[in-house]
């Protein structure tokens, strides 16, 4: 990376605003360009002019300054990032499920992934947008990018979300849980139960040791991690917060090199006998973007259940023309 850490921004959106305000808080970012659709039935210039004001306005509480310009609608401004966020979306499509998106998200991509493409851009895609997979596959697939240097949110943030009820039930730290959940984006999500461990030690072991503490009710606890999401949504009809952090997080592993361990979606390359689409598994992440696999051991179900989720991400790539 250069001494001067670049990060593009496309949708200000309420996902999109998350990521460009805890870049900057973070101390991630030393400059943001933020683009948006500037044109057309859907003109998001007056929004985009907001964000730039209220992010400007708010330098002065950020650990140091940023560097904050409005592209409006050239993207191609952004080719020389260190990282693009695609945040571009539209969360009341996504009301019922993910999928709700996915005519609207890849219909949007198609406006700036080949802008971007032509313009030269070699960093790395960190893609918000869901269906997350399907538009980390139209990234890699349209753009001809290296599938390395684009990474999906993916199952990141459910996997926190895991941790989290992990963390309730037990009383141990979330920072001390390893869990995943692995998978795809969206319904079909899955609990890695034969990797759960606490400060490195099996669930299975601490179940035969404590079980009045560790007997969980995996399937409730599971079914927490993968519809956490709509108990935000039910409320305000977004989520936020927690998915603008894992985005930047992301970032932060990338600019600052860092070799973390993250679930998020990678392209499938024979991993348990998938291919040519993009699906969360556990990540080594840098600065070239997803620099190895961690792949697990999973047991018959869990592999069931990964085949099972794939399968639906090729449905949805069907649909939008990218099988």
């Amino acid at each position: 990376m250069g001494t001067c850490v670049s990060v593009g921004i496309i949708g200000l959106g309420h996902v999109g605003a998350h990521v460009a305000n805890s870049l900057m808080l973070q101390g991630i970012a030393d400059e943001l360009l933020l683009c948006d659709i500037a044109s057309g039935d859907e003109d998001n210039s007056k929004k985009l002019a907001a964000e730039v004001q209220d992010l400007s306005d708010s330098l002065a509480f950020c650990p140091h300054n940023v560097r904050i310009e409005n592209c409006g609608e050239d993207y191609a401004a952004l080719a020389s990032c260190d990282v693009v966020v695609n945040a571009a979306g539209k969360v009341r499509l996504a009301a019922e499920d993910r999928d709700g998106e996915l005519f609207y998200t890849t219909d949007t991509a198609r406006r700036f992934i080949p802008v971007l493409a032509r313009a030269g851009f070699s960093g790395v895609w960190v893609t918000v947008a869901n269906p997350c997979d399907v538009v980390a596959t139209q990234i890699w697939k349209l753009g001809g990018f290296d599938p390395r240097r684009v990474i999906g949110t993916g199952t990141q943030l459910d996997s926190a979300r895991f941790r989290h009820v992990l963390s309730r039930e037990t009383g141990i730290d979330q920072h001390s849980v390893g869990a995943y959940m692995l998978g795809e984006h969206g319904a079909t999500q899955f609990a890695c139960w034969s990797q759960v461990n606490f400060g490195g030690k099996p669930l299975a072991e601490l179940e035969r040791e404590e079980p009045g503490r560790f007997s969980l009710d995996r399937a409730a606890l599971e079914d927490a991690a993968r519809r956490g999401g709509y108990v935000a949504m039910a409320g305000k009809m977004c989520t936020e917060y927690a998915v603008a952090n894992a985005a930047a997080r992301l970032v932060r592993a990338v600019v600052s090199n860092e070799h973390a361990v993250l679930a998020c979606s990678t392209l499938m390359d024979g991993i348990y006998g998938e291919e040519g689409l993009f699906c969360s598994v556990p990540c080594v992440v840098g600065g070239s973007g997803v620099e190895a696999l961690m792949v697990p051991d999973l047991t018959g179900p869990e592999q069931a259940a990964f085949h099972a989720s794939c399968a639906h991400i090729r449905e949805n790539l069907g649909r939008v023309g990218l099988a």
